[in-house]
């Protein structure tokens, strides 16, 4: 968007919150409030309107809330870009990832912890800003793809690699479209997986334990939040705990979770990296690794040595992808030995395992 700052309209009923929202905004450059509104009835009147590059949508609103107001603009705009802006409450995780199943596009938790203007100011600032002008930028390339396609990057041919040892956990990566990536890769995975999953998905504390449960009541196998000194069990998910990065560390014969309070890595606590990293220490190369939809390259790093060491690697493939950005990066790196669709990946999954227990075993 080279010379067009990008337009956003903020629907917010506190007028604090537009407030605080509109000094950070008018202080970049390259963005511009378009307009505000007080609830949801209103923004959908000010997008008819004004046509913006962005909407940044509150959850809880009287009038329409923030849910009811996402479903309507999806009909009129499928994919004009929302960004939920929501607390980091339990009741406001449950309606972000409502609203991220029912089409927001990311999300965005309020400094309402900041004890202080400046904090809050600075908050937003560090997320909310990045946001707007990643979909800014997304919405603009669509919008120049949908009126002349440009040409697919050409990348390696995945890799073929034949087995010779078993698998002995699975490791997840994802963020941006992950919740929703998720919640149809991991309730697709059969009830008897003879192995551990683990899941960083970038979300704030809150949000990984609610995601947890509603993996865990959609899934045959048992989905858990990672807690510190938390047993690892075969045929069980684990999901990284939000606001600490997660590892794994073999303690005589038993494998067991630890949390980290580290800093963050690639902008990122959890970072899949840092999980990434622990599992090379305790399985080496008999791990699978698979990368989901998500903006970045946290993963990549730890990828590579996994993939070295042996263990096979799948990434999303770019058109199921929100973002190819995480799994675009293994991809273009050369480490993928396939690249699939969102709805082929849990039977790949499946099929690695399977047929790695296979090996070694008598005819």
């Amino acid at each position: 968007m080279e010379g067009k700052p990008i337009r956003v309209l903020v629907v917010d009923d506190s007028a604090v919150v537009r407030r605080l929202v509109t000094d950070v905004l008018g202080q970049e450059d390259d963005i511009v409030v378009a307009g505000v509104a007080g609830d949801g009835r209103a923004g959908l009147d000010k997008v008819q309107a004004l046509s913006p590059d962005v909407v940044v949508l509150d959850v809880e609103m009287p009038v329409l809330d923030g849910l009811s107001t996402l479903r309507e603009l999806r009909t009129a705009h499928p994919r004009l870009p929302v960004i939920m802006f929501s607390t980091l409450t339990s009741r406001g995780a449950a309606a972000t990832l409502d609203a991220l199943a029912a089409g927001a596009n990311d999300y965005v938790t309020k400094p309402t912890q900041a004890r202080v203007l400046d904090d809050a100011l600075d908050s937003v600032r560090s997320t909310l800003v990045p946001a707007i002008r990643t979909w800014g930028r997304i919405g603009a390339a669509r919008q120049q793809a949908a009126a002349r396609p440009a040409p697919k990057p050409t990348l390696a041919a995945p890799r073929r690699r034949e087995r010779h040892q078993a698998i002995e956990a699975v490791l997840i990566g994802s963020s941006t479209g992950g919740p929703n990536a998720l919640t149809e890769v991991v309730p697709a995975l059969p009830g008897d997986l003879p192995v551990p999953v683990f899941v960083v998905q970038h979300m704030p504390p809150v949000f990984t334990k609610l995601l947890a449960d509603r993996l865990d009541e959609r899934s045959a196998l048992h989905v858990v939040e990672m807690a510190d000194l938390m047993p690892v069990e075969r045929g069980q998910v684990y999901v990284a705990q939000g606001g600490m990065h997660s590892v794994v560390r073999r303690t005589g014969a038993e494998v067991v979770v630890r949390l980290d309070d580290g800093p963050p890595e690639n902008s990122c606590k959890p970072a899949v990296d840092v999980l990434f990293r622990s599992a090379a220490r305790v399985w080496g190369g008999s791990v699978l690794v698979v990368m989901l939809t998500g903006m970045g390259q946290d993963g990549l790093a730890g990828t590579g040595p996994l993939e070295a060491a042996g263990a096979p690697v799948i990434v999303q493939d770019e058109e199921s992808c929100v973002v190819w950005g995480m799994p675009g990066a293994v991809a273009k790196a050369g480490l993928a030995h396939e690249i699939l669709p969102l709805d082929e990946i849990a039977g790949a999954v499946t099929r690695h395992v399977e047929s790695a227990a296979a090996v070694g075993r008598p005819a």
